[in-house]
């Protein structure tokens, strides 16, 4: 395991999958008030989590992951979220019954609005512009306008993560 890492170590990595942002100050802004920001998981969560996934990796427990490849800010909704906590739930039901084994259920919701691209534009129609890299990078709509990657929607990813996090701890907690 690394010792001695911190959150900025990344920026000394190899990077794949980052967009080229067209305003550096923009970015630099965004990144700087996002940094002001509490977190959005807190570490006895992530410790919890780690302790669950041990127990996958020993055979004492199974794990479901589920929920969507990329969200979506227009679908944004409590019932979407509900409704997607619910299926998880129910399926961690029957796996637990089946397996005869308690369910670590990772949700794939709540910040989930990046999606990776094995190309860096596509072409519709005889025009190229880049590939729809998901709500928090680009808009999906086929306009060069939309297609331009833009820090300002770290910020609504942020608040919309937050904002299911808290719904799904209520669901959650009761």
């Amino acid at each position: 395991m690394t010792t001695g890492w911190t959150k900025s170590d990344w920026r000394s990595r190899p990077r794949v999958q980052m967009p080229d942002y067209p305003d550096a100050a923009a970015l630099a802004a965004v990144e700087a008030q996002l940094a002001k920001y509490p977190p959005l998981v807190f570490a006895g969560e992530a410790r919890r989590l780690k302790r669950a996934l041990g127990d996958v990796a020993e055979g004492r427990a199974f794990l479901l992951q589920g929920g969507d490849c990329a969200e979506s800010f227009a679908e944004f909704s409590a019932d979407n979220i509900r409704d997607t906590f619910r299926v998880m739930l129910q399926m961690a039901v029957v796996l637990t019954w089946g397996a005869k084994l308690p369910v670590v259920k990772v949700g794939r919701m709540a910040g989930q609005f990046a999606k990776p691209r094995s190309a860096l534009t596509e072409v519709i129609g005889g025009v190229e512009l880049p590939s729809y890299r998901g709500d928090i990078i680009n808009g999906f709509d086929f306009t060069p306008e939309a297609r331009v990657p833009d820090p300002a929607r770290m910020l609504q990813a942020y608040t919309q993560a937050a904002a299911s996090l808290n719904l799904l701890r209520a669901f959650s907690t009761g």
